[in-house]
């Protein structure tokens, strides 16, 4: 189908020139480079509320929120003025702060399953915390991850599975020596019987299984809870730790994240994004037990020159002050539940082949009635209707990550006319995906 582009990305065209001369695909992040849908890249100037302009002034409402940071949506006013007050004061001093000391307490109080934490500057720094954490408590060496969940560009973890029900990693990227991937087993998702055959093999070796308990980096492959229980049962019965990865799910569907969701306690959990506020941060966390492993108290070494930032904790604790409102977590999945209904039941309607998945906040759209709980159950055909989806929803002014594999995000900004507005266009633009 030929995409006509009714806007004006004048300004955005010619900075993505000149950012080709600086950066990489000129990019600092590869998805943000569009190569997935149609056109330049957005270059964003200013955001507010649930939506952001473009530099060429074009304004939309967002479901991206900077990949799941902004539950509060675009310039929060408590977080914008907190960030002020705090950068007056100074941006950085390599010191512990009081601020540190709020935010700490603030999650902690907040969530059943962790008892100490340490904050880093993103999640990938988190996750690679998390598998060191864990290598040096058990004294084993080998990972668990599931195919189709995403954990940051930790070496040992960005890698894909072999040939063979239950096989060691082979790397994804170029500059991963294979002895690293060799470190990582590869199993399917939603799989019990790989997960069994493996602990019994090779449990004497194993350290970790890691997880997204809500894996969002590659569709939303919402697994079963008897699942997420098994992996508990399995991690306990073999003497193996489990991590949960939370970056994304923590704080987005509830303040207990996804353990709490599920009531299933892992022994190390990595967060990100939300507790951040919208600025650089990362942390991880477990029982007073486990964390007594990481140095200075332990012999597990993890520092960062920026960890604990001031101006990303204060971000973060605005943030996280606004989301312990009793009654947040079930306004934010009423909405979403809504948005997402007023979609399904129009595509239903017209008998398009489509799926909404949503849990809390978080919602993925499938081109397809199946329910899909693995990555390889995603028909990589159906990317090009979404690359149409895509570039209509911006011909109208609504904004998706430009990837028919990432997920959507709904914010406390998102009012319900907004919602209805964006319902609206979406299922418009679902006329022009699905037109014979």
């Amino acid at each position: 189908m030929e995409l006509t582009n009714t806007i004006n990305r004048k300004k955005s065209a010619s900075l993505f020139e000149e950012a080709k001369q600086y950066f990489p695909g000129g990019v600092n992040s590869p998805v943000r480079a569009f190569k997935s849908v149609s056109g330049p890249p957005l270059f964003i100037k200013e955001g507010n509320g649930c939506r952001f302009i473009d530099e060429d002034d074009n304004t939309y409402i967002d479901f991206c929120c900077s990949w799941g940071p902004l539950i509060l949506g675009h310039n929060n006013p408590q977080v914008r003025d907190f960030v002020i007050e705090t950068v007056k004061k100074g941006t950085s001093f390599g010191t512990p702060t009081k601020l540190g000391n709020q935010l700490g307490k603030l999650i902690l109080d907040n969530n059943r399953y962790i008892e100490k934490m340490r904050f880093v500057s993103s999640g990938t720094e988190a996750v690679m915390s998390a598998i060191r954490l864990a290598r040096g408590f058990t004294g084993k060496s080998k990972i668990i991850k599931f195919d189709g969940c995403y954990h940051g560009h930790v070496d040992s973890l960005l890698v894909k599975a072999g040939s063979g029900l239950a096989t060691f990693g082979v790397s994804t990227s170029a500059g991963i020596p294979e002895v690293f991937a060799k470190e990582t087993i590869v199993l399917p998702l939603n799989d019990q019987a790989a997960l069994d055959k493996t602990l019994a093999e090779y449990a004497d070796d194993i350290a970790a299984i890691i997880i997204e308990p809500v894996p969002a980096n590659n569709g939303l492959l919402l697994q079963e809870k008897s699942f997420l229980e098994c992996l508990r049962l399995k991690c306990h019965k073999y003497g193996v730790l489990l991590i949960f990865d939370e970056v994304i799910s923590g704080f987005r569907v509830g303040l207990e994240g996804a353990a709490g969701y599920y009531d299933i306690q892992p022994d190390i959990i990595t967060y990100g994004k939300i507790i951040g506020g919208g600025m650089p941060v990362g942390a991880y966390a477990a029982s007073a037990e486990i964390m007594a492993h990481i140095a200075p108290d332990g012999p597990v070494y993890q520092a960062g020159t920026l960890s604990a930032n001031p101006v990303a904790m204060a971000a973060g604790y605005a943030a996280i002050q606004q989301v312990t409102q009793e009654g947040f977590y079930e306004k934010m999945q009423a909405k979403t539940e809504t948005f997402v209904a007023q979609i399904q039941n129009y595509c239903d309607a017209k008998g398009y082949e489509v799926n909404i998945v949503t849990i809390g906040s978080i919602f993925w759209i499938a081109f397809s009635k199946d329910t899909i709980r693995a990555a390889d159950q995603i028909d990589a055909k159906s990317m090009e209707l979404f690359k149409v989806l895509h570039h209509e929803l911006l011909q109208k002014g609504v904004y998706l990550g430009p990837s028919g594999y990432e997920v959507g995000f709904v914010s406390a900004a998102h009012s319900a006319a907004d919602l209805e507005e964006a319902a609206r266009l979406i299922n418009e633009s679902m006329d022009v995906v699905f037109r014979k």
